[in-house]
């Protein structure tokens, strides 16, 4: 199985601090209970050294655990830490397949694949939810550019010669 460009460490690491941002927040203001200033100060960095050591083991594990797989058939997908997530798309079902770069991709080069199936986007859009990704039952989401412009010409001459009966 194929692993994630190392860029995508990066997104990891955003997600896993977004998510943290409560307990920054959390720690913020237990230190405010604290009348001697030096403490309160070794409270919140302390607090926020051991959050961005949390947050760079989930980025490093994610990207660990993070895998895909072209066989003849479908497209497997297999991510997640403690709750696995395993997903096989037939390449009958495609319908598109999209890239997707954003600011941070751009700047470490790599890009995020999105791939869209019968029915699936249809069902998704409608809940009035945006952004990249949605729509998409598959999200590979660091590939290199190269990589990724390789990836969706194979998937579409491979859908294309599908539906044509090839």
């Amino acid at each position: 199985m194929e692993k994630l460009h190392h860029g995508a460490k990066w997104i990891f690491r955003f997600r896993a601090y977004s998510a943290l941002l409560f307990m920054m927040i959390v720690i913020y203001f237990f230190s405010l209970q604290i009348d001697n200033f030096s403490l309160q100060l070794t409270v919140i960095v302390i607090g926020l050294l051991l959050l961005m050591f949390v947050g760079e083991i989930y980025a490093q594990l994610s990207h660990h655990f993070w895998k895909y797989e072209f066989t003849h058939h479908e497209i497997k997908i297999e991510k997640g830490i403690i709750f696995k997530d395993y997903k096989s798309i037939p390449y009958e079902r495609i319908q598109n397949v999209d890239i997707h770069r954003g600011i941070l991709a751009r700047l470490l080069g790599f890009s995020t694949l999105n791939i869209q199936t019968a029915g699936y986007s249809a069902v998704v859009n409608r809940s009035g939810f945006g952004g990249a990704g949605m729509g998409a039952e598959g999200s590979i989401p660091a590939v290199s550019k190269e990589g990724a412009e390789k990836i969706r010409e194979w998937l579409i001459k491979k859908i294309h010669g599908k539906k044509s009966g090839l």
